[in-house]
C-alpha cells in the first residue's frame, strides 16, 4: 500500500508520511512530519508565532489498521511564547494533549469504556488500566466542558442521592425527567450541595422549574423551597411505597428478634430474611404457597398483621381520584398509624404531618422520581463493575457517560 493511501486512512491533516520503518503482524510504526506550509500553533497562547526553541519526537498511538496497532512518530516543535516567556509545545489539533494518543484513538477508548470496564477495554486495546483511565478521563473532561458547562436547563427534575463509598458517603444526582438524563451531580447530600446546582442555573432559570420530584429529604426540600420558588415539590408514589415497605420490614425484624428470644420456631420460620419478600410483594403477585404463608403469619402475629394493613392503606392513597378525597384519607391514616403502637409507622406518620402537601402535589402533576432510582441502579452496577472508584471526580464523569449527556450511544462524540 502506498504512503498516500495509508495517510488517507490515518487522517493526519497537515502531515505526511516519511517512512514506515517497522511492521509486524501486531504493530506498524510510522514516522511522519509536517508539511513545510503547515503553521504550528503554540499551546500556550493558541497563536502561531516564531521563536522556535527545539524539536522533540513523540510517539502517539492511533486507531488500528486492520489488526495492527499503529504508532506514529511525530516531531513536535517547541516555542518560546512571547505572551508569558515560557517554553510551550505546539498544539496539534488531532493529537490528544498530554495523552500520547490521537483524538480518534481517544474516542475509541471512550466508546469502549461506556459499555465495559476500563480493565476489559485496556485488554482489548493492549493498554494498561492506568493509561485507559487517563485517556478516558481527559476525553470526558473535554466533553463535560462543551456539553455540561453551563449546566443544562430543565423544566421537570428529579433529585436523589446514591452511595459512592462506605460509611455514608453520598453523591447528589439531578435528573431531567423529560429528557431522561443526569444533568448535574456533586459530592454530598446536604442543602448546600443542591444549592450549588440551583446557583449554577441562575435565578431566572430556577423560576422556570415546574416540578421537583424527590424522596422527602428535608435538606433537598429546604434548598428547593429557597431557589425553585415556582416549582411543585412532589413526594411520588415510588418513594411513598418504599418508605411503607421499609417500615413493614422493620416490624418484621423486630418480631423476628422477639421470636428468637422466646424460641418460637414457627414465627422464626415465617419471619426470617428468606420470607421477607412475601411481605414486601404485591398481594396480587403472590403464588398460592406464598399467600398461605402470609395468611398464617398474619394469624399468629398481630403487629405484622397491623403493619400489613397500614402499608396497604398507605399505598392506597395514590389510587384515589382527586386531591380533595386524598386529604381526608391521609389524615385518617396518620391517626391509625399514631395509634398503632408500631414505632416504624409512627415515625412515618409524624413525617407525613409536615409533608402532606408534597404528597398532594402528586395529584396536581402526577410526576415521579422513579427514573432517579432506575439511574441509581445503573450507577451501583457501574461501581460494582469497577470495584469502586478512588477518584470521585472521575466517578462523577462516568455517571454522566453512562446516564447523561456524555453517553456516546445517545449523543454523538464531537
Amino acid at each position: 500500500m502506498r504512503n498516500n493511501s495509508i495517510r488517507g486512512l490515518l487522517k493526519i491533516p497537515g502531515y505526511k508520511i516519511t517512512e514506515i520503518f517497522k511492521k509486524t503482524d501486531a504493530e506498524i510504526h510510522i514516522r511522519i512530519e509536517a508539511h513545510k506550509r503547515n503553521r504550528s500553533i503554540c499551546s500556550g497562547c493558541g497563536k502561531s508565532h516564531g521563536g522556535l526553541h527545539s524539536v522533540q519526537e513523540m510517539i502517539a498511538e492511533d486507531v488500528r489498521l486492520g489488526e495492527r496497532r499503529v504508532f506514529l512518530y511525530i516531531p513536535k516543535r517547541r516555542y518560546k511564547c512571547p505572551t508569558d516567556g515560557r517554553i510551550h509545545t505546539e498544539d496539534i489539533e488531532w493529537i490528544e494533549l498530554g495523552a500520547r494518543v490521537t483524538k480518534a484513538f481517544g474516542r475509541q477508548v471512550n466508546r469502549l469504556t461506556s459499555i465495559t470496564t476500563n480493565q476489559e477495554a485496556g485488554w482489548f486495546l493492549g493498554l494498561n488500566d492506568e493509561k485507559v483511565y487517563r485517556i478516558d478521563k481527559a476525553m470526558l473532561e473535554v466533553l463535560f466542558k462543551t456539553r455540561l458547562t453551563p449546566t443544562p436547563v430543565s423544566t421537570n427534575i428529579s433529585v436523589d442521592e446514591v452511595a459512592w463509598k462506605k460509611h455514608h458517603r453520598y453523591l447528589t444526582n439531578v435528573v431531567d425527567v423529560d429528557k431522561k438524563v443526569v444533568t448535574w451531580n456533586a459530592k454530598g447530600r446536604k442543602a448546600e450541595v443542591l444549592n450549588r446546582y440551583y446557583e449554577s442555573l441562575g435565578s431566572e432559570n430556577c423560576q422556570r422549574i415546574e416540578t421537583v420530584s424527590l424522596d422527602g429529604a428535608r435538606t433537598y426540600i429546604s434548598s428547593t423551597t429557597d431557589y425553585a420558588v415556582n416549582a411543585l415539590i412532589v413526594l411520588d408514589r415510588f418513594h411513598a411505597t418504599q418508605k411503607a415497605s421499609k417500615a413493614l420490614d422493620q416490624v418484621r425484624r423486630d418480631e423476628l428478634s422477639k421470636a428468637r428470644k422466646n424460641e418460637n420456631e414457627e414465627l422464626i420460620e415465617l419471619t426470617n430474611c428468606k420470607q421477607r419478600f412475601i411481605l414486601l410483594k404485591n398481594k396480587a403477585n403472590l403464588s398460592e404457597k406464598q399467600s398461605v404463608t402470609l395468611q398464617r403469619l398474619c394469624e399468629i402475629n398481630q403487629p405484622i398483621y397491623k403493619a400489613m394493613l397500614l402499608k396497604e392503606s398507605f399505598i392506597g392513597v395514590y389510587d384515589l381520584k382527586d386531591e380533595d378525597e386524598a386529604v381526608g384519607y391521609i389524615y385518617k391514616w396518620i391517626d391509625e398509624a399514631l395509634n398503632s403502637g408500631l414505632p416504624a409507622f409512627i415515625e412515618i406518620a409524624w413525617s407525613m404531618v409536615d409533608k402532606i402537601e408534597y404528597v398532594l402535589n402528586w395529584f396536581r402533576c402526577k410526576r415521579s422520581s422513579a427514573i432517579s432510582e432506575g439511574f441509581n441502579n445503573k450507577i451501583k452496577r457501574l461501581k460494582r463493575m469497577a470495584y469502586g472508584y478512588k477518584d470521585i471526580e472521575y466517578f462523577k464523569l462516568k455517571i454522566h457517560q453512562h446516564c447523561g449527556y456524555l453517553n456516546p450511544r445517545r449523543f454523538q462524540l464531537n
